[in-house]
């Protein structure tokens, strides 16, 4: 009876099958090609599966860095800086949440009575990446220089403490070390070879939100800030991107689609603006390896001021038909150019058979030579005439001089800021032996220029750090105060004099504004 049951219904529905019409059948063929995926979805997948697999494949070699600092009673307890690094002065302090909005913070003033603050300990948390099997990890400068314990977390949950190795606050790169084995590590691509546009892909702990995964693009390349307050970056070469970089990301990696580490995720201009930077792997790999190696990272230099030939229109009609190059329009009295054959006005084309157009690709050169390696320069020198010849000159590098180049142990007391004072979009500070030495000047009267505003007026009018300010409208500025009060009432649009001592010699500069 089952059987008997049950072949009605199979051969019912073969016969409906075989004698249903064939336009049915070819609309039923129909929807079913229908229903297969396009060509366009197709390749959304496999891109989504992409960003999967290289999230999946660098997540085990990304760390999250924690950090504890001894109790403090600081007016800013609780707010994390060591993932901030604002770019725009106008940006010197974010807020934090809720401040402003009529709670926490923002609204203490009205409190009467407030009440006492009791000292405890900050933590703050950033980002890192491990570079060799036996422990050795990569993250900021700003996120573990000032830190009394450092604790690594990895992606199963397992923690180590960790010990700084070595740290070097002009790349703002450290390294520290847990005790262990057979780590997976991070591969690094050539950041060079990174063009603009491709993916990039952030990992990190952002907002204590540990290992999450971003992605954008890079935005641009060689993006500095020397004309913003960034005086302690001695490196200014960082890639910008869109992938969202937030507090806690800084020391994480920046990886393009093949899971290579392209850049550092270092700082952000404004919270939630999609813009970020990253230090370039090649700059970062240079360090790194130094710093695992020595503790420590001394740059080269040649002892010249230097100017990029097309940022000066007389310099470009002079030196014309030359297009690209660096001008040296000074050179260091005790520097180590000085005791070679290069001259001021000299255009420096090439370093050691390489190309270089900039200023900044000069610095980079020069600095990643080890100390006391000789490097050729290709020049272009021009006679009284305005014919050039091209020279190969020999200079011997020497140690960028520096306070604290770098430093294997934690700073026990923070170096005490100097006085500084802005006006015009330049910051100025005492002409005190420190800084003396610091800009290679003479000490004597005067103030010195520490950051000159980017797009300022006196940017525009050549003002840089290092300079030194005698006088403003002929009232002698003493100290950062008196050159405060000298510029209180100046009149930009009447025009303001400032003279000042420019790589030895004496020079008028007056700031008058047009536009108005």
């Amino acid at each position: 009876m089952k059987m008997h049951s049950w072949k009605p219904v199979f051969l019912g529905s073969l016969l409906l099958s075989t004698l249903l019409p064939s336009g049915l059948q070819a609309a039923d063929e129909n929807k079913a090609t229908v229903t297969q995926p396009s060509a366009a979805l197709t390749l959304a997948r496999q891109l989504n599966d992409a960003f999967i697999e290289v999230a999946e494949k660098v997540s085990p070699a990304v760390v999250v860095v924690k950090i504890t600092q001894k109790a403090s009673t600081d007016a800013d307890e609780g707010f994390n800086p060591f993932d901030f690094i604002p770019q725009d002065p106008q940006e010197r302090r974010p807020q934090r949440p809720g401040q402003g909005q009529g709670q926490g913070r923002g609204n203490r003033q009205q409190q009467q009575q407030p009440a006492p603050r009791q000292p405890k300990p900050s933590e703050g948390r950033g980002s890192g990446m491990v570079m060799t099997e036996d422990g050795y990890i990569l993250t900021n400068n700003h996120v573990v220089e000032d830190a009394d314990t450092i604790v690594v977390r990895f992606k199963d949950h397992t923690e180590y403490p960790a010990e700084v190795r070595g740290r070097d606050p002009e790349s703002d790169l450290a390294i520290i070390k847990i005790k262990a084995s057979g780590l997976k590590t991070v591969k690094f691509a050539d950041s060079a070879a990174t063009r603009v546009g491709e993916f990039a892909v952030a990992i990190g702990a952002p907002f204590d939100l540990d290992y999450s995964v971003t992605y954008g693009h890079v935005s641009a390349k060689g993006r500095s800030f020397e004309g913003m307050m960034m005086s302690g970056y001695v490196d200014q070469d960082f890639i910008q991107t869109d992938a969202s970089i937030n507090p806690g990301n800084s020391g994480g990696p920046l990886v393009n689609l093949y899971g290579e580490v392209i850049g550092v995720n270092a700082m952000i201009r404004g919270l939630n603006t999609g813009i970020g930077f990253a230090i370039p792997s090649n700059l970062a790999k240079v360090v790194s390896d130094h710093l695992i190696k020595d503790g420590k990272f001394t740059r080269s230099f040649l002892g010249v001021h230097i100017k990029e030939l097309n940022e000066d229109q007389d310099l470009s009609a002079i030196f014309a038909p030359l297009k690209q190059g660096v001008i040296i329009y000074s050179i260091v009295p005790t520097g180590p150019a000085a005791k070679s054959d290069l001259k001021p006005s000299d255009v420096v084309i090439a370093v050691d058979g390489k190309q270089v157009r900039t200023t900044r690709e000069l610095k980079e050169q020069i600095a990643i030579k080890p100390v006391g390696a000789t490097v050729v320069l290709d020049v272009r020198r021009f006679d009284r005439d305005n014919k050039s010849k091209t020279l190969n000159i020999k200079v011997k590098t020497e140690g960028l001089p520096s306070t604290d180049l770098a430093s294997n142990t934690k700073t026990k007391e923070k170096p005490k800021v100097a006085e500084d004072v802005s006006s015009f979009g330049i910051t100025v500070q005492p002409l005190n032996k420190e800084n003396a030495d610091k800009y290679d000047v003479d000490p004597g009267k005067g103030v010195i220029v520490v950051a000159v505003e980017q797009d300022s007026l006196a940017e525009t009018r050549g003002i840089k750090p290092g300079d030194v300010i005698t006088e403003v409208n002929s009232i002698p500025t003493t100290s950062p105060k008196a050159f405060k009060d000298a510029t209180k009432n100046a009149d930009l649009e009447k025009g303001v004099r400032i003279n000042i001592i420019s790589s030895g010699a004496s020079e008028l500069i007056v700031l008058r504004d047009r536009s108005k």
